[in-house]
């Protein structure tokens, strides 16, 4: 005698998830566009990438609140989305100032924020957590 399993539907990704991948690639984006802007030609490249890292950023926050007050999730992505937000603005002025030694470590560590934030989204772990 056997015993079927039924077939699991494949799992379509969140809007979280979609926000967050975004942003991460957004981040990676500007990673290159910068080794290109040492060579001074990568100006606008690494302008239009910010401008969508930054919007990619607050999509993170409004993907977060729509998944927190009506879907009824917890506020703690929301509080993340927020923080990144917030180290998103601050890159964006340090740019604009042209500090590089501030500016480049901290896109390094909002890449690394933003793919810890990404595998956490996709393994599913924050949201058993979360709960």
């Amino acid at each position: 005698m056997t015993t079927t399993q039924p077939a699991t539907k494949p799992h379509s990704p969140t809007f979280v998830q979609v926000a967050i991948a975004l942003q991460t690639l957004a981040i990676f984006f500007q990673a290159a566009t910068a080794g290109v802007l040492l060579a001074h030609h990568g100006e606008l490249l690494h302008s239009v990438g910010a401008r969508v890292m930054y919007g990619a950023s607050m999509l993170y926050v409004l993907a977060a609140v729509l998944a927190w007050r009506p879907g009824g999730a917890s506020a703690r992505p929301v509080l993340y989305a927020s923080g990144f937000l917030a180290l998103a603005s601050a890159q964006v002025v340090l740019g604009i100032l042209r500090v590089p030694s501030v500016h480049v470590p901290l896109g390094v560590l909002m890449f690394g924020l933003s793919v810890l934030a990404l595998g956490r989204a996709l393994s599913g772990r924050s949201a058993a957590r979360d709960a």
